[in-house]
């Protein structure tokens, strides 16, 4: 198992390249996309117009960082299919119970990946959005983006546990619903951990596994009952 947490980490690492050829070029150009945005602050003070740009510059920062982490969340998932689906099942075995043999196959994995960018771009959107609010707008775009953010990474990364079993969409939802609080605490200290520095590409092999055992506690817990495995196609 320590071996298959290390092979995690090469996926988690391409990515994070990826993302940072992206990310590095739109924050070096900061200055000049915020005096493209606020022309009519040229003829302002000074000060307020350093301080409206940088307020805009914070609010570009922090909608980026919330795209990020879910981009990166969706490249890491699909490039490092092989090595997260060995971590998967490690961590099924080591549960025990019965271990399903699929995981929904490369073209479910590439239609969430899809799915969960598009979702992130929405979720970034937002956070934009409320960013241009006064005062509050940074601190306000921050929280939401992280909550929205880490419920999106939650659910993305315990599909392969639930894929695996042909768990429908609708009863994803009353699963997550279940465990509301768990699943929002868990996506929110992944989201938490892809901030720090090379934490995303440390933290990912760590999240698989503790998405897997999320989704053993959810499939365990009282509810409706289940719907047969193959009765409907996952998500």
């Amino acid at each position: 198992m320590p071996a298959l947490m290390l092979l995690g980490l090469v996926p988690g690492l391409i990515a994070l390249l990826v993302l940072a050829a992206a990310i590095i070029p739109l924050w070096a150009s900061l200055g000049a996309i915020t005096r493209w945005f606020t022309p009519f602050a040229d003829s302002w003070s000074p000060g307020w117009t350093t301080a409206l740009r940088v307020a805009i510059g914070a609010v570009v920062v922090i909608g980026s960082l919330v795209l990020a982490g879910v981009v990166f969340t969706a490249l890491a998932l699909l490039i490092g299919d092989p090595f997260y689906q060995r971590i998967w099942r490690a961590v099924e075995n080591d549960l025990g119970g019965e271990v399903p043999e699929g995981d929904g196959g490369m073209r479910v994995a590439i239609g969430e990946s899809i799915r969960l960018v598009l979702l992130g771009v929405l979720v970034a959107v937002l956070a934009l959005a409320l960013g241009l609010i006064p005062a509050v707008g940074a601190p306000a775009a921050a929280v939401a983006g992280m909550l929205l953010t880490g419920r999106l990474i939650a659910r993305e990364l315990t599909g392969r546990a639930l894929n695996a079993r042909d768990v429908p969409g609708s009863e994803r939802s009353r699963l997550f619903a279940s465990r509301r609080s768990r699943l929002l605490g868990f996506g929110v200290a992944t989201q938490l951990c892809f901030t720090i520095p090379l934490g995303a590409v440390l933290i990912m092999p760590t999240a698989v596994a503790g998405a897997t055992l999320l989704a053993r506690d959810l499939l365990s817990s009282p509810g409706p009952a289940r719907t047969a495995p193959g009765s409907a196609s996952p998500r």
